[in-house]
């Protein structure tokens, strides 16, 4: 359905940020400009929307170069964290950039609800299916995602269904980074250019453990709780009947107290875990990837 002018919603607090090292201006600069020029050869095209710091630069610099000739496209999906979800929305009102909310049924897949290896595959599969069909039905030519040169170094299964699906990656194909990407919307002045790395709720439960909305509401509602005390970067794993929280390594001595171990067991109980653990190496991005055998991280798919 369309979505044109929603209620504002209010921006996040300032404390869920991260702080990066300035870079100098002329190379994020000129591959700005190589961003700007690969969008104008894309013609009339959609773009891919998580609300990320990636997929929110390319969707604001498409609309700066392409104006009503793009479109933001964001999935309504369990596995997209509601106040993510209401900040993406925010985001694009506030820079009045034409967005489409869109449904997508990646639960309904046994190949993603198995979790496996390849769940992201399977989940960007759908997400590609849906939109390629509002491409054609709207007269749009290209469809564009947020992947940067930082995700070529990880195991990440969606860049294949990207890839089977004709994706274009303008940010990659300028040559851009994270750090250049998080300096580039700080020039520009968008406030999420120093927004957390958020990947989807299903990222945090373990392979092999079915992707189910509870489970997906578990991990939301915690993570939520986690931010009500203040933390920033953070992950809550889901294990079974072991929750695993992970937080960023600057953020550890607040939560090694008997005070906040006392607080962590009573609410992550009470959302059913029989366990409560706190990972002593801190927030890792993909950390569960390294609990897959090599195999599940070669086999093609």
């Amino acid at each position: 359905m369309w979505r044109g002018r929603p209620a504002r919603e209010k921006p996040p607090h300032s404390r869920n940020c991260i702080t990066i090292q300035k870079m100098p201006v002329t190379e994020p600069t000129s591959k700005r400009a190589a961003l700007e020029e690969r969008l104008r050869a894309l013609g009339r095209t959609l773009v891919a929307y998580s609300g990320g710091v990636d997929s929110a630069f390319l969707a604001w610099t498409a609309h700066e170069v392409l104006g009503g000739d793009m479109l933001a496209v964001i999935a309504d999906s369990a596995s997209l964290a509601r106040s993510q979800l209401a900040d993406a929305v925010a985001f694009a009102n506030e820079q009045e950039i034409p967005l489409e909310v869109i449904s997508t049924t990646e639960l309904e897949r046994p190949d993603y609800v198995r979790n496996d290896g390849s769940r992201c595959f399977h989940c960007k599969d759908e997400l590609f299916t849906v939109m390629e069909q509002l491409c054609q039905s709207r007269g749009f030519e290209s469809i564009a995602y947020g992947v940067n040169l930082d995700d070529q170094g990880d195991f990440r299964p969606g860049q294949v269904a990207a890839s089977r699906h004709h994706i274009h990656a303008p940010l990659l194909e300028a040559g851009l980074s994270k750090q250049e990407i998080r300096e580039l919307a700080r020039q520009s002045g968008l406030r999420i250019w120093n927004k957390p790395a958020a990947a989807c709720l299903s990222s945090r439960i373990e392979y092999g453990r079915a992707v189910t909305r509870e489970a997906l509401s578990v991990v939301e509602q915690g993570e939520d709780f986690l931010r009500s005390l203040g933390f920033s970067q953070l992950r809550v794993r889901h294990h079974g009947d072991i929750v695993r929280i992970e937080l960023a390594l600057e953020e550890l001595p607040r939560a090694l107290t008997p005070e906040m171990a006392a607080e962590f067991t009573r609410v992550f109980k009470a959302l059913g875990f029989k366990f409560v653990t706190l990972d002593l190496e801190g927030f890792r991005s993909g950390s569960m990837n390294s609990l897959l055998p090599v195999e599940g991280l070669t086999r093609k798919l």
